[in-house]
């Protein structure tokens, strides 16, 4: 009697390490799985089992998940219908997670397709056998977990030693012996926006001055104010390690005192509005040399202190050299005038017809223009105005302003086609470089 020919099984070695180490040498781990697996395959020559001569191999990546190359390769060919069993050294090779090893058995078995263990005696085909693997894998997930959670309180405990635990090291260190070495050139970039920011209050005009310094991060990017924030409010500066929030005396030498930290923490607990309120004295002739009056001639700008206030105002040329009385008007209120050209320059932000000959105007200079970027890019500094510090809002100004003629009851402001489209394309560069 002739003995049945068993059906050939076609068998596909799956093989996984989490890290690379070793991976370089000519008999690494993969290796050693591939090897137990292949013995194992021919073992089972009897049963018609044989060898797919394709590999699938992950080298450096987690089981912790399925987007593995070698693993989506694998599950390609099972879908084609190419492999009938699939062979690992041990299952967590296959998957360490408990919900993800559920979503290859359910691919497994709508192919018809079996998992077999070399070291572990499982057959998926079967209830039992799909019980003690589920078993097995929660037991892998578990020990999974709990080295995390392991790692996890070391890293507490140490930073809470302020010990530096790795990552990028902060602006104006560098990594010596898994310590933390202060790195004198950026260091002194450090100190320098510290003192800077005391000085002027502004992240957006210290992001300026930092730009014209030619001052980068470590990695050659640019620096911007949200950089700054974050560098102003980054407690390894004054010499401590921050755990979730909680800080604790670190290992490392401080860049900053702690005296100028709470200078500008003191600047920083108060809004940007108020920041500018604050320091609009310092610039107050926002309109200086642009006013002229109904003579032609020039104002100028001027204050008065009274009860320990200032009072600003613009007083004409005329009548300085001439006396009271040589011009129908002699001084206007700064206050008054500049808010109601800063009025007439919001307006223009948002009247459509400005914008298009802002547009024509800017496209003479930058054919790659279009009016919908011109409008976007003047429709920012309506709401963006009052966050400005006033040198910023002056610089503008001079820029949109060509001159502001003060009449008897009336005002006349003349805009600088060429500054519209200048700030257009100012606005549109500072999108670019945020973007990027």
């Amino acid at each position: 009697m002739t003995k049945p020919t068993a059906r050939k099984l076609r068998c596909a070695v799956y093989t996984r390490k989490s890290s690379e180490e070793g991976l370089e040498q000519e008999f690494n781990s993969l290796h050693a799985q591939r090897e137990a697996c292949e013995s194992y395959i021919a073992s089972q020559r009897s049963e018609g089992w044989v060898l797919v001569r394709d590999q699938y191999d992950d080298g450096g990546i987690s089981g912790g998940t399925l987007e593995r190359p070698g693993l989506q390769r694998l599950l390609a060919d099972i879908e084609e219908g190419l492999i009938d069993v699939v062979v690992v050294y041990k299952i967590d090779r296959l998957s360490r997670s408990l919900t993800d090893f559920a979503k290859l058995v359910e691919v497994f078995d709508r192919n018809g397709v079996t998992f077999v263990s070399v070291t572990q005696s499982f057959n998926t085909t079967t209830s039992m056998g799909r019980l003690t693997l589920n078993i097995l894998l929660s037991f892998a997930q578990f020990e999974r977990e709990v080295t995390a959670e392991r790692i996890r309180d070391k890293v507490a405990a140490s930073r809470k030693k302020g010990m530096w635990m790795g990552g990028v090291p902060p602006f104006g260190y560098r990594v010596e012996n898994r310590k933390l070495v202060i790195e004198e050139t950026t260091a002194a970039h450090a100190r320098w926006m510290f003192a800077r920011f005391i000085e002027i209050g502004s992240t957006t005009e210290l992001a300026r001055e930092v730009a014209q310094r030619g001052i980068r991060t470590p990695r050659g990017q640019r620096i911007d104010k949200k950089y700054i924030y974050r560098l102003l409010n980054n407690r390894a500066l004054i010499g401590e390690a921050v755990h979730k929030g909680e800080s604790y005396p670190g290992e490392h030498e401080a860049i900053i005192d702690r005296a100028t930290w709470d200078k500008v923490h003191a600047i920083l607990k108060e809004s940007p509005r108020k920041r500018a309120a604050r320091t609009r004295a310092d610039t107050p002739a926002l309109l200086k040399g642009l006013i002229y009056g109904p003579d032609g001639a020039a104002f100028s700008p001027s204050h008065t202190r009274s009860g320990g206030k200032l009072y600003r105002y613009y007083v004409s040329q005329t009548v300085l050299k001439h006396g009271a009385g040589s011009c129908p008007v002699s001084r206007v209120g700064a206050g008054q005038i500049e808010a109601t050209v800063i009025d007439q320059l919001r307006a223009v932000f948002r009247q459509p017809e400005i914008v298009a000959g802002t547009w024509k105007a800017a496209q003479s200079q930058d054919g790659d223009v279009t009016e919908s970027e011109a409008r976007a890019a003047l429709q920012q500094l309506d709401p963006l105005w009052d966050e400005l510090f006033p040198a910023e809002q002056a610089r503008i100004v001079g820029l949109l302003v060509e001159r502001v003629d003060v009449g008897v009851n009336a005002l006349d402001v003349r805009l600088r086609v060429d500054g519209l489209s200048a700030v257009t394309r100012e606005m549109m560069a500072r999108d670019m470089e945020r973007a990027a």
